[in-house]
């Protein structure tokens, strides 16, 4: 019989249930909430149902927003002609967390991945070009992980991009091959974003 009460089971699976969570941090989140003042709680839960309910893709770059466009689109002081390929809406945040990127975002919603079952049907790349149709942009920057999927889905762009005439770079030193750029720190992106280089 265990001495733990089922609710307090549901609550441990769900914490559990979140990325780098193991049994001990959830256990002691769920501790930690069960302390505080309901209110706390409710505010809480209210916030991630909010986020639930409002945050969407931007309808140009597919970042997050709780509008149309994305503070990044909408913002008429961006650099119109510089585009940075990402794979993910976090990595959008990261790279401004860097303060060294002032142009626009292109978010990629994954990366190639054969084994997965992952090819560019299932990625924005067709939207990606499109968005380069229209001449305004002069720098591709492919800001993809490090690691062998986000190498073969920045070559893969850089095979499409090419043709259109267009500089295609990528991050260069700083960022340890096999890393995310979730974790890298904002020194390390500053460096890789001044360091970027064509892609050969």
């Amino acid at each position: 019989m265990s001495l733990v009460p089922r609710i307090l089971e549901r609550l441990l699976e769900a914490l559990g249930r979140l990325p780098g969570i193991g049994p001990k941090t959830a256990q002691r989140l769920a501790f930690f909430l069960l302390s505080q003042e309901r209110e706390e709680v409710a505010r809480l839960a209210d916030a991630l149902l909010a986020a639930k309910d409002q945050i969407r893709s931007c309808s140009r770059c597919y970042s997050l927003t709780d509008q149309d466009l994305c503070p990044v689109c909408r913002d008429p002081r961006r650099e119109r002609s510089q585009l940075c390929v990402v794979e993910d809406p976090k990595d959008v945040f990261v790279l401004e967390r860097s303060g060294e990127y002032h142009g626009l975002y292109h978010v990629l919603m994954g990366r190639l991945s054969p084994l997965d079952g992952i090819g560019p049907e299932n990625l924005k790349i067709a939207e990606l070009l499109r968005r380069l149709e229209d001449g305004t942009i002069r720098e591709v920057i492919i800001a993809t992980n490090p690691d062998v999927e986000g190498e073969a889905t920045a070559l893969y762009l850089n095979k499409l991009i090419l043709p259109l005439s267009i500089r295609v770079t990528r991050l260069a030193s700083g960022l340890p091959a096999g890393s995310d750029l979730e974790y890298a720190d904002d020194v390390t992106l500053s460096r890789a974003l001044c360091g970027r280089r064509e892609i050969s």
